[in-house]
């Protein structure tokens, strides 16, 4: 029975060890929370600043106030988000990774990172062209589908279950861009809602083991 005990733990030990060579596991879950509560503030100031009507479910369409300075403002508050949320995750997956035995810098994460990079940078690009031309409504839903085309390509280098959350991003971009009057609601329930539910998750089911 023992021998049994000790063949199955030596299995468990190397399947362990092809992960950790294989994949970036040390994503952190509360970083994915913390990302989508910034993303919920930045929901609520673009709607406090860029908004005409203050009623929460009047459309975009003919409620916003698609002016030079209000794209430089949505702008701001994008960048600020990003840059607060790539902070957080940085920090924390660095803490994670140190209690993991796993290199930050190592061949996956560069992996990781760099097939994630390829579509948030051509959705970056692309959402930049389109704002001179009053595609301020359009920038809720490409930034959805296309980060969620970015969780998809990089999934192969980390957890599963990041994959099913970038399938979940794209479908809410693309319904927004069925209702895109409501773009703001959905970005927010994309970047905020479902991050949070999901960084739960993810806590649960990783960092606490």
């Amino acid at each position: 029975m023992k021998e049994n005990e000790d063949y199955l733990k030596d299995l468990k030990d190397i399947k362990n060890m092809m992960e950790r060579s294989s994949k970036f596991i040390s994503l952190s879950g509360l970083s994915g929370v913390l990302a989508g509560i910034y993303a919920l503030i930045c929901a609520y100031f673009v709607y406090s600043n860029v908004y005409l009507n203050k009623s929460l479910w009047s459309p975009t369409e003919s409620n916003i106030q698609d002016t030079y300075d209000n794209r430089v403002l949505l702008l701001g508050f994008g960048v600020a988000t990003l840059i607060l949320a790539i902070s957080t995750g940085f920090f924390l997956t660095i803490r994670k990774a140190k209690r993991n035995k796993q290199k930050v810098f190592g061949k996956v994460a560069f992996q990781l990172l760099y097939n994630l990079a390829i579509p948030l940078v051509i959705g970056g690009v692309a959402c930049l062209l389109i704002l001179p031309y009053g595609g301020i409504i359009f920038i809720g839903p490409l930034t959805l589908i296309f980060y969620g085309l970015a969780l998809i390509n990089a999934s192969q280098y980390t957890f599963s279950d990041i994959k099913s959350l970038g399938l979940v991003q794209c479908i809410i971009g693309l319904v927004s861009l069925y209702f895109l009057g409501y773009s703001l609601h959905f970005w927010a329930l994309g970047f905020g809602v479902v991050h949070i539910i999901y960084g739960i998750i993810m806590y649960r089911k990783y960092d606490r083991t």
